[in-house]
């Protein structure tokens, strides 16, 4: 805390920060009856004992800026910061001090209207505490101000150096990262592109908890376990298991114990006065099932213990899920092996505060000279990247990562995390089909998983992945539970077709039972494909049953990617790099990858920039690109075959093939032949003004209003917008592709001095030509979130209708633009547009 500087008042250019007067230039410079930034209160006292706050705050007023404040006498004192921190000691940034600001101003986020001083979009980039070295008072008079911060993106030593003389009219400041074990080149790591978004929205903890620099000591070993954090303690009569949270990628920093993701059923051992339980996560105690086990536990050298493990069975040394099923059904478990990774508590002391690598040591010291069937689980001393891949090419479903220094906690944590190399996960059994419609055999099973609000939401359908008995068994097993209602609480409608009343001889049946399911990814319309069974999880209850995300990438986070050629110009108008191309389609990836998984692609490539020679892809005669997805060539008869991009790595890995453009098909792969949406492209021939396209737009949708049909608005990227209307996939290409052309002929008809429905220059002088072709089979358009190959390289953005009339022009924003446009948007504008369902039945019949 900076102490003595109470009464001062806020600094006028050349003077400390803080200095004269505490708030009064900020509340001369606002009307807090328009702008809702909080108003001035009274100064509080300071009664904590822990570190003043600071926080950035991310600031798109005339031009981005990002506001550095640190607390200090019941103040911020701030400083506009243009070009935003950065990690390398070398990059010296501009900070302008101004105005100090109220305590309250830490958690504001929202816009400041127009007109207003600071007019535009705040949010909170992030936030911590700071503590100074030093004297802070001293170091701020002197001009040099040397802190540490403990923040959610930023930590480590800094530094601000007054620059100005006296007198001058800014009071001019530089802020730099001091060199310690935070600092990193701006080559390497660009903290503001990595981490756009709010902490607000995308909390993300403390950084040097994720990625702590001091570890603790390597000693996973056997040998002097550090036990001193243990407590005396009753013996706990229940335990709840410790859980991992899925990794969407591996963790680059931080000191982490990598395991093998064991392929089995979790079971925590309960020893007490020589009885052994084993239970599930469910609380069902199994011992009975395995006497072999329970033998071998009852003969370790102890009275009272907790221990955490997992049960599998072993093929070809390979852990193998269907093996342990079929052993478990055969009630054949004495080759069944239980891997032990965890031991909470032990001879009358609890141990889950004390760190996990000595908990492990503890582990094996107790585990020497145990029965052939209980193993340590052990962990790899190397690289988790590296042992990903091998994991991957093994066929083994991922890893564990959990930090080295964790506690045991019950419960779905963020020190244990799973990274999956094949998507793998527990889904409830909501209904069967039968073969030929008949009793007694399976031939598939209906899907679903609960969400955050407990409702059963339907995931598609698996129909392989069993043999004629496993078949006949899980008859007998779902005929008792049959029932004539459909369980899902969310309607499957569209894709994802079935209803309330079973219309394809699905029969349903009570939520109980829960599968074990491998799949190639999920869809955009949220079903598991080419999934494939591996068994039933009896140690799950069903409502405990909740959507995973997708498998874990092995490539580092988004700005730490290794590309090629990464300083290559991809456009000469602009400057922008093959490096800040692949960037930015990596930090778009989780939100344009809804618009591209499960469709066929097609790929504008540029090898030599968009300058020079441009070539279409569409087909998998050669791609090289790791990740995408290659199809059968049934799905389109005398064509090679389709791909689609379904994932990061994918996405990734065709924009490191110097693919630009990205442009999907109207259907997705599961129902090919079936469009679902119809794309108006609204194209500017010669002389027309940007007011006239928006007006055409409108236009558009006001007709498809009086269809009865809703459209959600793009732009293209280049000089036009694109109006597309959701459909439920009913018709044909056919049909769909008529209803358009009819719909642009109408508009031409009723509005010549506006529209042209005929291609080519001349007949769209000073008319918008709205592109009906995009809806014939095979034909494409740029998806959301494409960059297209023009200079400047506009990106296609979802927009508001409400955001029409602000618009510039089609190309708005671009890829240097774009990712920093979306950090401040806190809604989807297409939010709706996924559960849209609408047919063209009436349109069709209003329209002839």
């Amino acid at each position: 805390m900076v102490a003595g500087r109470r009464h001062r008042s806020s600094a006028s250019a050349g003077d400390s920060p803080g200095d004269p007067g505490p708030l009064e230039r900020y509340d001369a410079k606002r009307n807090f009856g328009i702008t809702p930034e909080p108003a001035v209160r009274a100064l509080p006292e300071r009664h904590g004992k822990g570190d003043p706050s600071f926080v950035i705050q991310k600031h798109w007023a005339s031009r981005l800026h990002y506001d550095f404040r640190l607390e200090a006498d019941g103040v911020l004192l701030s400083w506009a910061v243009p070009k935003g921190p950065c990690y390398d000691p070398k990059a010296k940034r501009m900070a302008v001090h101004v105005e100090d600001h109220p305590l309250d101003y830490a958690s504001f986020e929202g816009t400041i209207p127009p007109k207003q001083y600071g007019a535009g979009d705040v949010i909170v980039w992030d936030r911590g505490t700071w503590e100074p070295l030093g004297d802070a008072a001293e170091g701020l008079t002197a001009g040099k101000l040397v802190f540490r911060l403990h923040g959610e993106k930023l930590a480590g030593l800094w530094e601000l150096v007054r620059i100005s003389k006296p007198g001058e009219k800014q009071d001019q400041w530089m802020l730099f990262k001091k060199r310690d074990e935070w600092a990193k080149p701006l080559s390497e790591y660009d903290v503001l592109k990595a981490l756009p978004d709010s902490v607000v929205t995308h909390p993300l903890g403390l950084i040097e908890q994720r990625e702590p620099k001091v570890s603790p000591t390597r000693a996973d070993t056997p040998l002097a376990p550090d036990l001193s954090a243990a407590v005396r303690a009753p013996f706990p009569a229940k335990i709840e298991p410790q859980l991992a949270t899925l990794a969407p990628s591996l963790p680059v920093g931080g000191d982490w114990i990598t395991e093998t993701k064991l392929d089995g059923y979790r079971l925590l051992a309960r020893i007490e006065g020589g009885e052994v339980r084993l239970l599930t996560r469910s609380g069902h105690n199994w011992a009975a099932k395995f006497p072999t086990l329970v033998g071998e536990l009852e003969a370790l050298e102890v009275s009272t213990a907790w221990l955490d493990g997992e049960i599998v069975m072993l093929t070809d040394g390979l852990p193998d899920f269907s093996a342990l099923q079929n052993a478990m059904d055969a009630r054949t478990s004495t080759d069944i092996i239980y891997f032990l990774f965890d031991l909470m508590y032990v001879y009358g002391e609890d141990l889950r505060r004390v760190p996990l690598w000595a908990r492990r040591a503890r582990l094996s010291q107790l585990l020497e000279g145990a029965g052939e069937h209980l193993r340590f689980s052990e962990a790899f001393d190397a690289p988790a990247a590296a042992m990903f891949e091998a994991a991957s090419s093994l066929g083994i479903e991922g890893l564990m990562l959990k930090r080295r220094d964790a506690h045991y906690e019950s419960g779905r944590t963020q020190t244990w995390l799973k990274a999956k190399a094949r998507l793998r996960q527990e889904l409830v059994i909501c209904g069967f089909t039968t073969r030929g419609r008949k009793d007694g055999e399976i031939r598939s099973l209906l899907l679903g998983y609960y969400d955050d609000g407990a409702k059963l939401v339907g995931a598609g359908s698996v129909g392989t992945g069993w043999s004629a008995r496993t078949a006949r068994d899980l008859w007998e097993r779902l005929a008792p539970l049959e029932t004539r209602e459909s369980p899902y609480d969310v309607a499957v409608t569209g894709s994802r077709r079935w209803s309330r009343r079973a219309a394809g001889g699905e029969r349903w049946v009570k939520p109980q039972l829960v599968a074990e399911v491998e799949f190639a990814e999920w869809t955009a319309d949220g079903i598991v494909r080419q999934a494939s069974f591996k068994g039933l999880r009896l140690d799950k209850p069903a409502k405990a049953v909740a959507r995973e995300g997708g498998k874990t990438s092995a490539s580092e986070p988004p700005l730490a990617l290794k590309i090629t050629h990464p300083d290559r110009v991809v456009d000469s108008s602009a400057n922008i790099t093959k490096a800040e191309l692949v960037h930015y389609y990596a930090s778009v990836a989780d939100r344009m990858l809804r618009h591209l998984a499960d469709r066929p692609i097609a790929l504008v490539r540029a090898p030599g920039g968009i300058g020079g020679e441009l070539f279409f892809q569409k087909h998998a005669e050669r791609t090289g690109m790791p990740g995408l997805t290659i199809h059968d060539r049934a799905l389109w008869p005398d064509h090679p075959a389709l791909l689609s991009i379904d994932t990061f790595e994918a996405l990734t890995s065709a924009a490191q093939m110097n693919a630009v453009e990205f442009h999907t098909w109207n259907s997705t792969i599961r129902r090919i032949d079936r469009p679902d949406r119809v794309i108006f492209d609204l194209d500017p021939g010669e002389g027309v003004k940007w007011a006239h396209v928006q007006e055409a737009a409108l236009l558009v949708r006001t007709l498809l209003e009086e269809l009865d049909l809703k459209a959600w608005l793009k732009t293209s990227g280049g000089k036009g917008l694109h109006v597309v209307v959701p459909l439920t996939p009913r018709l044909g290409y056919e049909a769909v592709k008529a209803f358009s052309q009819a719909f642009v002929r109408h508009l031409a008809k009723t509005i010549p001095e506006r529209f042209s429905a005929t291609s080519g220059p001349s007949n769209r002088i000073k008319k918008v030509y709205v592109d009906y072709l995009r809806n014939g089979k095979g034909q494409t358009t740029a998806a959301a979130f494409s960059a297209r190959a023009r200079p400047g390289m506009g990106v296609s953005m979802p927009v508001s209708w409400e955001q029409l009339h602000e618009l510039k022009s089609g190309a708005q924003w671009g890829v240097q633009t774009a990712r920093e446009y979306l950090s401040f948007q806190s809604a989807d504008p297409w939010s709706e547009y996924w559960s849209t369902a609408q047919t063209l039945t009436v349109a069709t019949k209003l329209l002839t």
